[in-house]
């Protein structure tokens, strides 16, 4: 494998609307992030990936992008951004912006033309077709519930949208409108960005020409995912964009992918690959139901062990997967993968240990350093994301009651993400000075960053102890590069598993309350990191404590 600059970073995801609100009008903000950039470095992060924050409606939150080339009012002007780039660069970080191209907001200037000329250019930018009494062009249902179908204002036609009914699909079999995504991403490589993430991308390829699917539900609509199997040469559009833009900044880009088909891992991430990683999303999936949120099965942790195995083997020494506890786009990985009641200080360090030497690149959410968890929701009007009360729909129509929706809905909504980062017990949780645009998690007293920054003993400590150790010349090589062997599998709620390269690490998490004993199968050397005082060890036997977990270096 040659070897990358990012192969040994380690990535901070940002919301920057909940982030840190420096003007006081209660949604976070560019300066608010480079007034943080030093919090960042003194955890050890080197590439901070922004979500949206171009001139948008925000009918989702920015991924509906009025103006690829200008930085939303709310958020801050392009100098700001342009000053991020520059502080980051100081501090030997990289900044990373999404990359939305599967659609863009119908408030875009391409959309509005659309409209004025449906048979003109700009039509050509998107997927009309003509409207016909009492009859869609296809019977896809879109991710956020009911039609991927809308009629085209002062039109005779309709457009596709596979998301929100503001969020156009842009039609990638169009070389114009090709070239112009191109344009825009190298004017932003330009500017000195590190790259992307890229969003939705395995939506650009639809399968051509359109059909109806069965239906899965009572509205007569089929999941999206149906006609994305037969969706076949994304290749063509991928390799081109990677040739034409990243490749000749030798820029650093992970994809939002989760279907690819088996034979495709290499093209997306081997030596050649499409992108530099993407996610691994085998834990966020697991257990969903096509009925919806309120049918999901719930991950234990054997089941969560099992995911994080497969996806490691799969991808071998293929590639870099790019691996998350949590994102904006899921509930907080504490709250869903550490069993309801044991959510602590202890199981939530174990969880980051298990998680963060995986092989491949480790992305840390913002307050996932501090052990943030799902906030509780009195009512359904307490929710801000439209994909949360289109799964309350789901959940009454299914026959649940409100408040049985309601809980259903709460484990999985994106707003348990998206509450304000908590960086104080002051007010607001030293987020805002004003109102914040969505409710600080109750719990903000208990858990934030001042109070863990002067605890040796915090959630935050841990995780910049894990990424000293990920730096560390004597064990980067074996960290960053080395093979991944699971080991005792097959023993309940004990997840383990060997980093091997020039040195041998062995992590081992008790994934439960109750103790439990492992015998080495060799000696060890020292211990790199516990998240207990001490090693309860006798004769080659360690007695784990409930949710102890530990970093070993085994003797050769």
């Amino acid at each position: 494998m040659t070897k990358k600059w990012w192969h040994d970073k380690v990535a901070y995801q940002i919301y920057p609307k909940s982030f840190y609100d420096s003007n006081g009008d209660g949604i976070g903000d560019i300066p608010g992030i480079i007034s943080k950039l030093d919090y960042l470095r003194d955890l050890g992060v080197d590439i901070i990936w922004l979500s949206p924050c171009y001139q948008s409606p925000l009918a989702d939150q920015g991924y509906d992008i009025s103006d690829y080339y200008n930085i939303d009012p709310c958020f801050g002007t392009m100098e700001d951004m342009e000053q991020l780039i520059a502080e980051a660069k100081k501090r030997n970080m990289y900044i990373l912006m999404d990359l939305v191209v599967n659609h863009c907001s119908d408030e875009h200037e391409w959309f509005r033309r659309a409209c004025e000329d449906p048979d003109g250019k700009y039509g050509n930018f998107f997927y009309l077709r003509d409207k016909k009494d009492g009859e869609l062009p296809t019977n896809w249902r879109s991710y956020f519930g009911g039609p991927v179908w809308e009629d085209l204002p002062g039109t005779n036609k309709q457009y596709l949208h596979v998301f929100h009914k503001k969020q156009p699909d842009l039609n990638w079999e169009n070389p114009e409108l090709r070239e112009e995504v191109y344009r825009n991403i190298n004017w932003w490589l330009d500017k000195g960005l590190g790259g992307f993430r890229i969003d939705a991308i395995m939506n650009i390829k639809k399968a051509l020409p359109f059909r109806n699917y069965t239906s899965d539900r009572a509205d007569g609509l089929c999941n999206i995912y149906e006609m994305l199997r037969e969706a076949d040469g994304i290749g063509e559009f991928l390799g081109e964009m990677r040739d034409r833009t990243f490749r000749k900044y030798d820029a650093f880009t992970v994809g939002e992918v989760f279907n690819e088909k088996p034979d495709e891992l290499s093209d997306f991430i081997g030596e050649d690959g499409y992108f530099s990683s993407m996610f691994d999303f085998n834990e966020t999936i697991f257990g969903g139901s096509p009925k919806g949120w309120y049918d999901a099965k719930p991950i234990t942790p054997d089941d969560y062990k099992k995911c994080c195995f497969e996806s490691q083997a799969k991808t071998g020494d293929i590639g870099f997967l790019s691996n998350i506890i949590e994102n904006h786009d899921e509930p907080r990985g504490v709250s869903r993968y550490i069993p309801e009641g044991d959510c602590c200080t202890e199981s939530k360090k174990m969880l980051a240990a298990l998680n963060f030497m995986l092989r491949g690149l480790p992305f840390i959410y913002q307050g996932q350093e501090l052990g943030m968890e799902n906030i509780p929701f009195g009512s359904i009007d307490d929710v801000d994301d439209i994909s949360t009360h289109d799964e309350y729909r789901v959940a009454l129509d299914a026959g649940l009651t409100p408040e049985e929706a309601l809980k259903a809905v709460s484990k999985f909504s994106r707003d348990n993400a998206r509450t304000p980062m908590q960086w104080s017990d002051e007010i607001n949780a030293g987020f805002t000075t004003g109102t914040p645009w969505l409710k600080v998690n109750p719990n903000y007293t208990k858990i934030n960053a001042a109070a863990q920054l002067d605890d040796a003993d915090s959630v935050w400590h841990f995780y910049q102890k894990l990424i000293a150790l990920r730096k560390n010349p004597a064990y980067k090589q074996t960290i960053v590069y080395g093979k991944l062997e699971p080991v005792w599998e097959a023993v309940h709620n004990l997840m383990a598993y060997y980093r091997k390269d020039d040195k041998t690490l062995l992590v081992v998490g008790n994934y439960q309350r109750e103790e439990q004993s492992i015998t080495l199968p060799s000696p060890y050397n020292q211990v790199l990191l516990n998240n207990f005082k001490e090693v309860m060890e006798e004769d080659g036997v360690i007695r784990l404590q409930g949710y102890q977990v530990l970093i070993l270096e085994i003797c050769e």
